[in-house]
Formats: C-alpha cells, sequence, structure tokens
C-alpha cells in the first residue's frame, strides 16, 4: 500500500536506469539530448532537459512518445536524518500528510486525480530525501502539475485528520516491524548499530512515543522550512508536448516564492569508528537465527563507488555469488545471505547479513560472514566474477529504463545524491572501467574487521538469565530541534464555492497493444512472439498446464519443488554452472510453480538472448532431480516455512485456504508442509517432471526486442526435438472440490505485534462468463487505496496501514479473499468493517463516478503492464495457461468498460456476500477482545502450537 517508508536502498534501486556497456556521451544539460548522436551498438544514455525557475526549483523532463503515460515526481531534500529532536519518524509522518487537505484540494481527493483515472501515486521517505511519484495517462499531466503546486504552496494540516493519519503510521510500524520476523533487526537495530553521532542512526518509522509527541504546530513548521521550491526537484518523464510542459510548470510553480530564511541542513558526520561492536539480541517472532555485520560506508558520490557496487554484486547477486555459494549453498548453514548497500548523502554504513537455517547460530554465521569479506579484501576477484557482475548491473539498468517511472528515478536520485543528473548517464561507464584491483582496494579500505559493527538476532526463547538488551538509538546521536520559521501562514481551506477546480484532462491517448503472432510446433508446442523493440531486452516464459493442483494425494509441495530443481542441474550442468552461465550474459533465469500451472521464466538482454535460451530450454527439459540437490532444497524450504509461520498474514493465508477447499488441492499449501516436504522424494519430482512437462501440455512466450520469425526459429531449434509421449496426461480431480460450510478461526499467536484478519471464501473460475463484473465488483471492494475496504478501515479510522481484496479465478474455482492486519485490540471491530463493506456491494448499487473510477484503476494497470517486456509476456503466459484466445488481450479494455452498475451489484450478492465466507483471525489471543467471540459463539481457537496444515480441521489429532 502507500505511503512507503524506505528503510534501506537497495542495489537495484541505486543503479536504476545506469547506461551500458557501450555508453554514448551524454550532450550538455542545456541542449536536449536526443541532438547528441548515439554510436553503432551503444545505449543511448537517459535523455533530458533541464532548467531551474527563478524561485529555485529544478526542472527536468524525459520525453518518450512510445508510451500513453506520464511520472510526475517531485523530490524534497529533507528525509529521515532531518527528524526534530525527540521527533524520530516525523519525515515519514509528514509524508503521509503531504497526500490529504489542500487550500483547493479536499481530503482525498489527490486519489481522484491519480488512482480513479488509472493511475498510480505513492511517496517513499528515505534517509537523505523524500519522493512523491505518479504515472497517470498521459492527457492528465496537467492536472498532476497544478496538484504538486497546490500540496508544496497550499497544505492545510487539519487537527482530525494529524491524528488519524498518525493512527496509520503507527499501524505501520507494527506491520513493518512488530509483526514481521526480523522486523525490529532491519527497521531499528541496523541503523541504531551503525551510527553513534550521525542522526542517520535514528530509524526512520520512528517509535510510538516520538509519533505520540508530535502535535499539528510541528508538522506546519515542518512545511514551511523545507517545503520550498528551491528545496525541490520536479521530474517528468512520458509522453508530453515540451512547449506546452513548460507553459504548465511555470504556471503552477512560477508563483510559489522562495523563502527568505536559510534552509537548515545536518552537518553532524560519523567518526571513525575505532574497534568492533558486538550486540546480542533476543526477540520474539524470531523462528531462526540471524547476524547483520554492518560496516561504516562513504558519501553516495564517492570515487570509490562504483568499484563498492561491482564488490557487493560479487558478493550478494544472484545463485553464483560468493555469499549464496558459501553460506547458502555449499556450507548449507543459511537460508538467506544478502547485503545492504545504501547510497546517501554523507558517509553512512553498508551491511552484510544472512539468516541462519534450522540448527545454525548466529554467531556461525557471523563467522562465515567475515570469511567471506576476509577474502574479497585478501585476494583479487576472478575475471569471471567482474565480467559477470558488469553485466548483471547492465540488464538491471536496462529493466529499469522500460518504465516511464524508472528514468524519472533515476535522475531525481542522481541530484539528490550528487547534485549533477548527468551521474545517472556515467555510472555504469565508470563501473565497466572498475578493475578487480579496485575491488580489492575498496574491500580492504572499507570493509575492515576492526570497524565492525555486529547485531546477533536469537529468539528470546533461548535467552539467557541475565542478558542485556540491545541498546537503542546512542544517546549521542546528533539532533536538533526544529525551529519555525518567524512566520507561518496558516493555511485554510478555501470555501467550497471558491475552490480553484483542477484543469481539464486532454485528449485521451491510446494504449500501444502487442499483436502477438503465434505458432505451433509440430510437437504440440505452442509459439508466442510478442515483439517491442523499445529496449533491447527479451523476457521469455515457458508456461505448462499444470501445477500444483496436481500434486499426489498427500504431497503437497511436490509442483513447487519440482520448479524450484529445474535450475539445480541438467545433464550437462550443474546448479552453480547454471547460475554462473547466466548471470554472465546479465540474465535472470527461475522457475515457479502456481496451483494452476508451473513456469520457467528468463529476462535477458537481446543480444544474449540465443545462448540464454539455450541454458533455458536445458532446464525445462533436462533436469536430473539430484538427490543431493534435493536435500538441499528440502532444508531451505522447512527453514523458509518456519519464517513464513512467524508472520500472521502469511499464516492467516494458509488456515484460510484450508477452510474455504478443506482437502481438495486448492486447500493445500502449495509449497509443501513440514510432513509433506520431509516425505518428498526424488521419485515425486522427477515423477511430476515427466508426467507434465511435455510439448503439447506447453506454451513458449517470447517477447521483447525481436521478431517473430526470430522466435519461432529459435523454438524450433531449442524444442523441435522435444518429443510429446504417446500416453495421454492423467486427469486431475477437481481443484475446488465441492462447498463446505463457513468456520470461524482463530489462530492463537503469542507477541504477535498485530493481528492479521481474513474473510475468505469461493469464487469464480477464470473462463466463467462473470470474470470482468466479478473484477470490477473486486475492484470497488478493495483494489486499491482508494477503494472501499481501504476507505473504511484506514482512511476513515487508521485501524490499519492498508486493506485489500483479491479475486483469484483459476481453472476452478478459486477464491475471493478480504484481508488486512490491525493491532490485536482492533481485530473484531476490522472483522465487522470487512463483513459489511462484502454485503453493501451487493445491496446497493455502485455510483457511476465510483465505477468509472475502479474499472480505469484496472485499465490503468492494464497499460502499464505492457510497459515492460516481462509484464507482457506475463499475461500472454497466463491467457495460455487458461486456455483463452490471445485476441482477449486486444477486448479487455472494451470488456472492463463494458460492466455496469447492474452488474457489479449482481455479482456482488452472488459472489462477495460474507454469509458462505470463512473468517480467519491470526493474532495475540490474550488480546483480542471478547466481542469476536460474542459475536461468533462458534469461533475455533486454535493454539499455534497446535495448528496442523496438513489437516482440514487445522488441528492436530490427540
Amino acid at each position: 500500500m502507500k505511503r512507503a517508508l524506505a528503510l534501506t536502498a537497495s542495489l537495484a534501486a541505486l543503479l536504476v536506469a545506469a547506461p551500458a556497456l557501450a555508453l554514448a556521451p551524454a550532450a550538455p544539460a542545456a541542449q536536449t539530448q536526443a541532438q547528441a548522436k548515439v554510436p553503432a551498438g551503444a545505449i543511448a544514455p537517459i535523455e533530458y532537459t533541464q532548467r531551474t525557475l527563478p524561485n529555485g526549483l529544478r526542472v527536468f523532463a524525459v520525453r518518450d512518445t512510445s508510451t500513453p503515460n506520464v511520472s510526475v515526481q517531485v523530490w524534497y531534500d529533507v528525509g529521515s536524518k532531518d527528524d526534530p529532536a525527540g521527533r524520530s519518524g516525523f519525515a515519514h509522518l509528514f509524508e503521509h500528510l503531504m497526500f490529504k487537505q489542500t487550500r483547493n484540494l479536499a481530503n482525498e481527493q489527490f486519489d481522484r486525480l491519480t488512482e480513479d483515472v488509472g493511475g498510480f501515486n505513492n511517496a517513499s521517505t528515505y534517509d537523505d530525501f523524500t519522493n512523491y511519484y505518479e504515472v497517470v495517462p498521459a492527457n492528465h499531466l496537467q492536472r498532476i502539475l497544478w496538484a504538486e503546486a497546490e500540496r508544496m504552496g497550499n497544505l492545510v494540516v487539519d487537527e482530525a485528520v494529524f491524528k488519524s493519519e498518525r493512527d496509520v503510521v503507527k499501524e505501520e510500524l507494527r506491520q513493518r516491524i512488530l509483526a514481521q520476523p526480523y522486523g525490529k533487526l532491519f527497521g531499528l537495530m541496523y541503523p541504531q548499530i551503525s551510527f553513534d553521532t550521525s542522526p542517520y542512526g535514528r530509524p526512520g518509522i520512528g517509535s510510538i512515543e516520538n509519533l505520540d509527541a508530535a502535535t499539528v504546530e510541528d508538522v506546519r513548521a515542518f512545511h514551511a522550512t523545507y517545503y520550498r521550491p528551491d528545496n525541490a526537484v520536479l521530474l517528468v518523464a512520458g509522453n508530453f508536448d515540451p512547449a506546452e510542459l513548460d507553459k504548465w510548470v511555470d504556471q503552477y510553480f512560477g508563483p510559489l516564492k522562495k523563502p527568505d530564511a536559510p534552509l537548515p541542513r545536518v552537518t553532524a558526520l560519523e567518526g571513525p569508528r575505532k574497534a568492533p561492536k558486538l550486540w546480542t539480541a533476543y526477540e520474539p517472532n524470531t523462528p531462526l537465527p540471524a547476524v547483520v555485520i554492518s560496516y561504516p560506508f562513504p558519501a553516495g558520490d564517492s570515487p570509490d563507488m562504483p568499484a563498492l557496487i561491482v564488490a557487493d554484486a560479487i558478493l550478494s547477486k544472484g545463485e553464483s555469488s560468493r555469499l549464496y555459494q558459501s553460506l547458502v549453498y555449499d556450507q548449507q548453514i543459511a537460508t538467506e545471505a544478502f547485503t545492504a548497500l545504501e547510497q546517501r548523502q554523507q558517509p553512512g554504513s553498508y551491511a552484510v547479513g544472512s539468516i541462519m537455517a534450522e540448527g545454525k547460530t548466529a554467531e556461525a554465521g557471523e563467522a562465515a560472514l567475515r570469511a567471506q569479506v576476509a577474502k574479497l579484501r585478501d585476494a583479487p576477484v576472478t575475471a569471471a566474477e567482474l565480467s559477470e557482475a558488469k553485466n548483471q548491473l547492465v540488464t538491471d539498468a536496462l529493466r529499469e529504463r522500460e518504465t516511464v517511472d524508472g528514468k524519472a528515478d533515476a535522475l531525481g536520485r542522481a541530484v539528490l545524491l550528487s547534485g549533477d543528473p548527468a551521474a545517472a548517464n556515467r555510472l555504469l561507464g565508470q563501473i565497466q572501467a572498475v578493475t578487480a584491483a579496485d575491488v580489492q582496494r575498496v574491500a580492504r579500505k572499507y570493509l575492515q574487521d576492526e570497524t565492525r559493527a555486529v547485531i546477533l538476532y536469537n529468539s528470546d526463547a533461548a535467552k539467557p538469565a541475565g542478558a542485556k538488551p540491545v541498546p537503542g538509538t546512542a544517546p549521542t546521536v546528533v539532533a536538533k530541534a526544529l525551529v519555525p520559521p518567524k512566520t507561518i501562514e496558516i493555511v485554510k481551506p478555501a470555501p467550497e464555492g471558491e475552490r480553484v477546480a483542477p484543469p481539464k484532462p486532454g485528449p485521451d491517448v491510446k494504449i500501444n497493444l502487442p499483436a502477438p503472432a503465434e505458432r505451433t510446433l509440430p510437437n504440440g508446442l505452442r509459439v508466442v512472439v510478442s515483439q517491442d523493440h523499445d529496449l533491447p531486452l527479451v523476457s521469455a516464459d515457458l508456461v505448462i498446464g499444470s501445477g500444483g493442483a496436481a500434486d499426489p494425494a498427500g504431497r503437497p509441495g511436490v509442483a513447487s519443488m519440482s520448479a524450484t530443481l529445474l535450475t539445480k542441474g541438467t545433464k550437462t550442468r550443474s546448479a552453480t554452472q547454471i547460475a554462473q552461465a547466466v548471470e554472465s550474459l546479465g540474465g535472470e533465469l527461475g522457475a515457479d510453480a502456481s496451483y494452476d500451472g508451473s513456469s520457467v521464466g528468463l529476462t535477458v538482454k537481446s543480444d544474449q538472448l540465443e545462448p540464454g535460451l539455450g541454458i533455458f530450454a536445458d532446464v525445462a527439459r533436462n533436469p536430473v532431480f539430484a538427490p543431493e540437490e534435493l536435500e538441499r532444497e528440502r532444508q531451505q524450504a522447512l527453514s523458509n516455512l518456519q519464517v513464513a509461520l512467524s508472520d500472521p498474514a502469511t499464516l492467516a493465508s494458509y488456515a484460510a485456504a484450508r477452510a474455504v477447499f478443506a482437502d481438495a488441492p486448492y486447500g493445500r499449501i502449495m509449497t509443501g508442509t513440514e510432513t509433506s516436504l520431509k516425505a518428498l522424494d526424488r521419485n515425486d519430482v522427477a515423477g511430476f517432471h515427466q508426467t507434465w512437462f511435455r510439448p503439447d501440455n506447453a506454451t513458449l512466450v517470447l517477447a521483447g526486442d525481436l521478431t517473430p520469425e526470430q522466435g519461432f526459429a529459435l523454438a524450433e531449434k531449442l524444442f523441435g526435438d522435444w518429443k510429446a509421449p504417446a500416453a495421454a496426461m492423467p486427469a486431475v480431480a477437481s481443484p475446488a472440490g465441492q462447498p463446505k460450510p463457513p468456520r470461524v478461526i482463530l489462530i492463537d499467536l503469542p507477541e504477535a505485534g498485530q493481528a492479521a484478519v481474513a474473510v475468505a471464501r469461493r469464487g469464480i473460475k477464470r473462463k466463467d462468463d462473470r470474470y470482468y463484473p466479478a473484477a470490477v465488483a473486486n475492484n470497488v471492494l478493495g483494489g486499491g487505496y482508494s477503494a472501499r475496504l481501504n476507505q473504511e478501515i484506514r482512511i476513515k479510522r487508521g485501524l490499519s496501514y492498508g486493506a485489500r481484496s483479491s479475486l483469484s479465478a483459476r481453472k476452478d474455482v478459486g477464491t475471493i479473499v478480504a484481508s488486512t492486519q490491525t493491532k490485536n485490540e482492533s481485530a473484531a471491530e476490522v472483522v465487522d468493517l470487512v463483513a459489511a463493506e462484502m454485503a453493501r456491494l451487493g445491496a446497493t448499487p455502485v455510483a457511476a463516478d465510483e465505477l468509472k473510477a475502479r474499472q480505469s484503476v484496472l485499465v490503468g494497470g492494464f497499460g502499464r503492464t505492457l510497459e515492460t517486456t516481462d509484464g507482457q509476456a506475463g499475461l500472454l503466459g497466463g491467457l495460455a495457461l487458461f486456455q483463452i484466445d490471445l485476441s482477449e488481450l486486444g477486448r479487455y479494455v472494451d470488456k472492463v468498460q463494458a460492466v455496469n452498475a447492474d452488474q457489479v451489484r449482481t455479482v456482488g450478492g452472488e459472489l462477495f456476500d460474507p454469509a458462505p465466507a470463512s473468517i480467519v483471525v491470526v493474532g495475540d489471543a490474550k488480546k483480542i477482545p471478547p466481542a469476536l467471540k460474542a459475536k461468533y459463539p462458534q469461533m475455533e481457537v486454535i493454539p499455534v502450537g497446535e495448528l496442523d496444515l496438513d489437516s482440514p480441521s487445522l488441528r492436530k489429532a490427540k
């Protein structure tokens, strides 16, 4: 859901839209970069224009007429490091309030201008900056520019809205930090152990106490101090007319005044760390031990950063990376190994870490991580590792450039981190110049053993007597009080009849629909090719028409494990060789299974397509399911299951599936249970592959930078000799089974930081004639921020960070689920609210404006999915899986828009009525109000220790 807090900046985010191997020279900033010639074979830089208004607002524009959309982003040079003393979490809390009222915008009207026309909006608070971003159909650009200027200059701070949104942030804190396993480790402790002086040491999410201390006066002062044109960057990317854009920017942003008061800046820098630091934490909801090691790190504009980015990729990017190969694959002491590379305006931190495997200690993880860091310091990396890291970073950059918001984000990050937008177009060129000696040099310089700060994270069940708590934010961290400007204008809402209305939208811009070509090979393999030459990328998806619903009885998880093992060894390649081969091409290869199908997916640069598809075909056709690989993945799956069962939301989804479908295939846990995973053997997974992976049960989709002729030729070359067995495929029992009586279930998860609520019932098949009315009805109920569930639960009452619903239409009857998370004490109230909204959908007709808005949400999301090669491949593969003609892609928009209010009300009554639905609540039972039991006297209370996911009853036999 919206209003995201960026606790860490991922590597992918830091490298968005970086240039490729051969980089064309950037044109001078004052000219349009399209005027610069691009050498043959080079990948063009992001083409932008820039100017600065007299009031200091910096404006960047990236024109792309191939898309029907436009992205508008406003980045403010203020973030969590600027939180006032005693107000940690304040920049993030303030971010939420920017979506509320202004002089001329009513509460929630910003969402009417974005989500309700088929776009989206959101924002993120980082340590150094806060960015607000929207993607809308291009004909709404003028309206969004007006709205962004309106909230920059005319924000209204209302006491009631302030308190409600503060409650929402508290629920976000509970959901992200308290309820999720390892939430405290990553969201609180990691920044706290990393800094003694810098305000980076205060968690960006803040604390309940600091949030409660915030006042309306603080909000007004913060806005007046930092939200001003000379502290902002406006970025526009997409389909627009440059002259119109300049005119609108001048019209709406030009009149905003630059305050006379200087901008306060954080000057406190972290001093050198002279000795290691070690803490041991014991926390509830910790299914497996974990460890994080933090090192001091340079500022984001450091000349050492390109070498550090390469070093980071060598350590942690992909399954051929050093950390994965050592800790996860070879030693099998960890279920996950990771890094956190954070580029900041000031010297920051870098982390390596791991979630341990069952029976392994955090201390063992620390020793293994330190050994890999030492190896990076002590010896040069290999030429193959260096080349692989660079190729992976190229592909990441290209994938980010597929979307207009990705291009704008790249420029914004460059401007805010270095003051230079051209840095976005230089970065990968600098990375290509990195040598093995550079990697070793920066590892020695920054990843020193004596400067590490370590936190060993364990379950509170292992806490010894006398254990000391982990210190919070260091008392020496520098934070200054917010000094409000001498005069602050208190903005009042304009009277109803005097509000300035948003500009009207322009003429519609049509969605560019792909025109897929298809052919069926003699062996029955269906081949679909969708050409898109915007960027040199291709996504491939081999869709198999059988998945978890075909698992043998008593063996849930067979399809999922079979898919996982596809990339773990073939007749000619080991698991490591597969990972190295694909990642050396800059590609990404994976396999997965759903209830209805299985798939193998690949994304790679188009100049590496043929070798990439060769590996892709090998893993799909020739897996060996080696016993040692099965055992390794079994242990991984068991560890992942432990973590999943400690998350209230995941546990609620598992229980809801059992409640709705009982022992039918759709009711079983797709990825397996502890019992079924331990019982799996090679015959199970090899048998699944032999039975279902056959050309006459498969569709190959290729989308991106290739022609149909090229795609068909590659398919014939790599799959033409794949023989279909003579025997027919076996029949599969009805995946959905027969309808079951509704249940009300409370799973007692002691010390749960929040309660998860799920109201679930049977839905429809994908080929049901009611699919489109049901999709629209679901979107009315819970398909986005402005949908009814979120309006009632989050916006009106502040009871959750987000509430949603889903329509899972499958080959057989799927599910309709409404879900949310809330504090344990509010669970009964939230159940009532969810049920009431589901019932209202069939009781009263949806208003015309609301209907049109929710249809636009579906159409807009569809259009954005088509912007990426993997999005196109996913849509086409989905149609193939459900045996729907590909021409449905061209009818999607018309069918959504043809749904009327009567149809929504009818399917609302037929499919969304909560009477036959099961209710699942997962939380701390001692905090759940008695009202839940009073309303549902038949409620089953199942302690988590007595839960049995293998049983339709969900309860262990006594």
